[in-house]
């Protein structure tokens, strides 16, 4: 994206990845909730998405020591203009779905096509960005941009997953279905059981096992992804030996649940990676759309009601760290830092949608005795309730004008998420709010957060080092109409915008960091969403036959590298 890959033509193998893993064996995974669909690819239904990178590939490979870089895996070679404003793939003629039929240009138009206008949101988003796109022989394939000024779309077409022509149905693709979909990657499903399991064993003929994005990938004979409902039956199970690894969530847990006899012996082993990507950031979610949440002074007092400190020390043993901003510990954050002269030019036309104290850097969340009844805090929270037109009488919040009662509804899944809201409902009970907490199963709650169908959920924003298209679909104002995006808050900002689009047309690093920190301040100054903690480490538990590479990647774990510890051999008589 920025800058020159790390990796020069030629190279053997990826540095995260053992060349010579032995091959065999099984991975079986633990996974939340439950299935009805196998395609990842639309809105319908809960697919696998674990089917995208095992079964479906892209025309290219991300390097993930690298904040944004592609190698080529599909496509041989990549050509492209200075300004981006179109590119040229050549495939590499030994391509083949798992069928047998070679991948060729005629696939990658079939697929371009179906995802700008049948695909998830974020696909008919970024693709619809293509002027015009054509073969150019069997297997060179060119897309133009019409001059758009965004320098990640040559990126974002790599990245575009290929699907068969000749074995896909336009007509029905939109609908859910369990049939197991034909791809060119390193898997092929063979076997579903629906909204329990789903087994992907490796391809024998797979086309791209002997390319240098490869080596030391893809080592496992066979991948179960077992289906869990409840967390608790979840863990359970991994200590039962019934799946191989967990990426634990749960301070509690992590701190005293892993009190266990094969932990003591070595055979489960206990993994703390701390990657180089921001980290990912855990919020309570305004939804905007609804008019209790419309002003922002009620938001603002909303989120300084919320009592990090107790909590974390209650419930998580000061485990977690708390930024207000969405790209916490890296460069790319805002918080904390005054605005340089590039992100004073870009936020200048929008000069009502940042905070000074943000802008100059001295904005901080507030910071509680932790005494779970902060009263100075209460007061401040209680003074922009009085500005925004409520009132306290008889120990309830009441609205000036109507009289009716600040209430809204907390939707949760889990029990860290039930826990939090609990503690956090009673903080604003001394307001005189009242905020009931329900509790629904994973099912339920996919359905009504794509449906936006909720006052205020946790969500988690995973975030790059090279954040782009994405966050549009995250918190652009087109976003917040569609179901099925990520901009759970409806955030319809022109400042958000227009911080994208200047993200987009960096050339330099130092203009695209510019560009992200203003985006940042943007988002933290609409006081959309109430920031909970960072998780600063990735937390893994494996049992010890599944074995990983030392030198771990800079976005952390990654399973496609590991391997089964092989069986020890009889000796021969």
């Amino acid at each position: 994206m920025h800058g020159a890959p790390a990796l020069a033509a030629g190279f053997t193998h990826m540095p995260y990845a053992s060349p010579d893993a032995p091959k065999g064996g099984r991975l079986v995974q633990g996974v939340s909730g439950t299935f009805d669909s196998l395609n990842p690819l639309i809105v319908r239904g809960l697919a696998v998405q674990q089917v995208r990178g095992f079964v479906i590939e892209s025309l290219m490979a991300r390097g993930h020591d690298e904040p944004f870089t592609l190698y080529g895996l599909l496509a041989q070679r990549i050509e492209t203009d200075d300004a981006r404003t179109w590119v040229i793939f050549h495939l590499d003629p030994r391509a083949r779905f798992s069928d047998g039929h070679p991948v060729r240009a005629a696939d990658v138009l079939f697929s371009w096509e179906l995802l700008r206008d049948k695909g998830r949101p974020n696909h008919r988003l970024y693709y619809a960005k293509v002027t015009n796109a054509e073969a150019i022989d069997d297997v060179t394939v060119r897309f133009e941009f019409g001059g758009a000024a965004d320098r990640e779309l040559p990126l974002i077409l790599g990245l575009m997953p290929i699907l068969p022509k000749h074995a896909v149905d336009v007509a029905t693709f939109e609908n859910t279905s369990m049939a197991p979909p034909l791809g060119s990657g390193p898997y092929r499903v063979t076997h579903v059981d629906p909204g329990s399991s789903v087994t992907l064993t490796r391809d024998p003929n797979y086309w791209g096992r002997d390319l240098p994005i490869n080596k030391g990938l893809w080592n496992f004979d066979e991948i179960r992804l077992d289906f869990y409902r409840d967390a608790n039956s979840q863990f359970e199970a991994f200590t039962r030996g019934l799946y191989d690894f967990r990426v634990e969530n749960e301070p509690l847990r992590w701190h005293s649940g892993y009190d266990l006899a094969a932990v003591k012996s070595g055979k489960i082993v206990r993994d703390v990676i701390k990657p180089g990507v921001p980290n990912p950031s855990e919020f309570l979610v305004f939804n905007t759309r609804r008019p209790v949440f419309a002003d922002i002074r009620v938001r603002e007092a909303l989120s300084l009601l919320y009592d990090f400190e107790w909590i974390n020390r209650n419930y998580f043993f000061n485990l977690y760290a708390r930024s207000a901003g969405f790209f916490a510990g890296s460069e790319l954050s805002a918080y904390g830092r005054p605005a340089d002269r590039i992100e004073r030019a870009l936020l200048k036309p929008y000069a009502s949608s940042v905070r000074p104290d943000v802008l100059d850097g001295h904005y901080r969340l507030p910071v509680s005795d932790s005494s779970g009844r902060d009263r100075a805090m209460l007061r401040r929270a209680l003074t922009l309730l009085s500005q925004a037109g409520y009132e306290l009488k008889n120990s309830v919040l009441h609205g000036r004008q109507g009289g009716q009662p600040l209430t809204f509804e907390i939707l949760v899944t889990t029990r860290d998420q039930e826990r939090i809201a609990l503690a956090y409902s009673a903080s604003l009970k001394r307001a005189g709010i009242r905020a009931s907490v329900r509790a629904v199963d994973g099912v339920q709650f996919d359905q009504r957060r794509i449906g936006y169908d909720f006052d205020m959920i946790p969500n988690r924003w995973d975030q790059s080092l090279s954040p782009g298209n994405e966050q549009a679909f995250y918190w652009g104002s087109e976003a917040a109409d569609h179901q099925g995006t990520r901009n759970y808050m409806g955030a319809k900002n022109p400042a958000i915008d227009a911080m994208i689009a200047a993200m987009l047309e960096a050339r330099e690093r130092p203009a695209f960091v510019s560009a992200v920190r203003a985006l940042d301040r943007a988002l933290i100054s609409g006081f959309y969403a109430i920031p909970l903690y960072n998780v600063r480490e990735q937390w893994i538990a494996r049992w010890n036959r599944i074995q990983r590479p030392e030198t771990i990647a800079l976005t952390g774990y990654l399973p496609e590298t590991w391997w089964q510890t092989p069986s020890p051999q009889p000796p021969h008589r």
